[in-house]
């Protein structure tokens, strides 16, 4: 089939994530072509932070009884209805979101846009080629947003073997007898949850520590308890054959493990390179994200890039406030005007909704003393407040550091129940600059809810006060 003419927009928005949401209703008199050849919605909708917390819910749930025993509550867990599990997380739920989005855009309620379901690859400046079921299109663009994500990482000893990702994982027909997960990171360690709470024989390969981005105090703590659950191999993989009954990892400390089934969690890659982003005068950095100013703006004139395909922070949070930035600065240079808004990229929080689940934001206690602060740090059992006497809690902890002079938070860090939830407050104290030495007693912490675990915490730094 013979190319079709070159169209022209006012903006080209590469990828369905983030990037959908840029369309404000300020952009409704441009012409917009949006290009997706996956489903809409990005890796967070269809195969990341969405589908997998509903997964750990269910795995919460089913890790429930062997905590319940310690509140005198006899409980059993039968077993997982896997194909139900499945169905509630994918066609009830995430894919029809993704459906209906990309219906709403190619509906009648968005007249001036145009989508693309073909890849993406630019062949010049603010040039791309893709296509449609029709077949190939040539595309120019006053201004284009790459948004395209990111991509899992596959090493070179996988290759060859049947392995697994996140973006099929959570498909399988039934529930794997046993798992094998290559990595030690926040999607080794949900999915390490998920399965081994469901019933699954899982084994952790990993060189590193798990969750090694962790303060000290929590990473050694954190390890020694996965330790206890899973098990763990303190290793590199140095080869893998299929065999009968699965698949087998040879390892580099001479051993050898082998599961039904292969999780690859080993890291994700900037899908700048697929893009031949190149062509279009846009450089990659060292680590292949896209190069981006503090504005959002790439090393090519009238190109932007937001999310994992730019962004240090592979965070869907961090994603949708770079393009908060990004969407009015694209407008204003649609009106030939400078932009205006910078990459929001302060007081970036994270979490791990493993078991213990885990949140952070700020400095380790390590960070903090490199960084020249006159630190002082506060370790606080939940086990040590009254609601965590009742959940009877032996391992969950909050680690503040903060600077002792000023009273400024430096960094949060907690551990176990409704850890990301608690860490909020944190965030708000370092977002606005408030001082530790007034913010406890300038509040109610309601008694006895869990929330005093970071009342107590605040109390229990060693904070220089001056008097009046």
């Amino acid at each position: 089939m013979s190319e079709n003419p070159t169209q022209h927009y006012d903006l080209i928005i590469i990828g369905t994530g983030s990037g959908n949401s840029i369309l404000t209703p300020e952009f409704d008199d441009k012409r917009v072509a949006i290009i997706e050849s996956g489903k809409f919605g990005g890796t967070c909708l269809n195969v990341g932070c969405i589908p997998t917390k509903m997964y750990v819910l269910a795995a919460d749930a089913a890790y429930a009884p062997r905590e319940a025993e310690r509140l005198g509550i006899d409980l059993e867990y039968r077993g997982a209805k896997w194909p139900e599990i499945v169905q509630r997380v994918f066609d009830n739920r995430i894919d029809l979101i993704a459906t209906g989005g990309e219906e709403y855009r190619r509906g009648d309620s968005c007249p001036n846009v145009d989508v693309y379901d073909q890849p993406a690859r630019f062949t010049g400046p603010r040039t791309v080629a893709t296509g449609t079921v029709d077949g190939p299109a040539t595309i120019t663009g006053e201004q284009i947003i790459i948004a395209a994500g990111s991509r899992p990482r596959i090493p070179e000893w996988a290759q060859g073997v049947p392995f697994h990702t996140n973006e099929d994982i959570m498909r399988l027909p039934e529930l794997p007898e046993s798992l094998t997960i290559a990595g030690g990171g926040f999607i080794a360690m949900e999915f390490a949850h998920v399965f081994e709470a469901l019933g699954t024989k899982v084994t952790v390969v990993s060189r590193s520590p798990f969750l090694r981005s962790l303060d000290e105090t929590l990473r050694k703590q954190f390890n020694e308890i996965a330790a206890e659950r899973f098990d763990t191999r303190r290793a590199s993989v140095t080869s893998a054959r299929e065999v009968e009954g699965g698949i087998e990892l040879l390892l580099d400390d001479a051993s050898s493990v082998t599961s039904q089934h292969l999780l690859l969690a080993t890291g994700r890659i900037p899908n700048g390179d697929e893009l031949r982003v190149e062509a279009a005068g846009v450089e990659l950095d060292g680590a292949g994200r896209v190069k981006v100013d503090e504005y959002g703006r790439t090393t090519a004139e009238g190109v932007w890039a937001l999310g994992d395909v730019s962004s240090p922070f592979m965070l869907k949070h961090v994603a949708n406030a770079e393009a908060r930035a990004v969407g009015p600065n694209v407008l204003r240079a649609l009106n030939g005007e400078g932009p205006t808004r910078t990459m929001p990229h302060e007081h970036v929080p994270w979490a791990v909704f493993t078991h213990p689940q885990i949140a952070v934001v700020g400095m380790t206690e390590e960070q903090a003393r490199a960084a020249g602060h006159d630190v002082t740090v506060k370790v606080q059992n939940y086990g040590d407040v009254a609601y965590g006497w009742a959940l009877e809690d032996r391992t969950g902890v909050v680690k503040l550091v903060a600077d002792r002079q000023t009273g400024r938070l430096l960094g949060a860090h907690y551990m176990g129940p409704q850890a990301s939830t608690l860490i909020q407050q944190m965030i708000t104290a370092m977002t606005y600059d408030l001082d530790l030495r007034e913010f406890p007693r300038k509040q109610y912490w309601i008694h006895p809810s869990l929330a005093e675990v970071t009342e107590n915490a605040i109390l229990g730094l060693d904070l220089d006060f001056v008097e009046a």
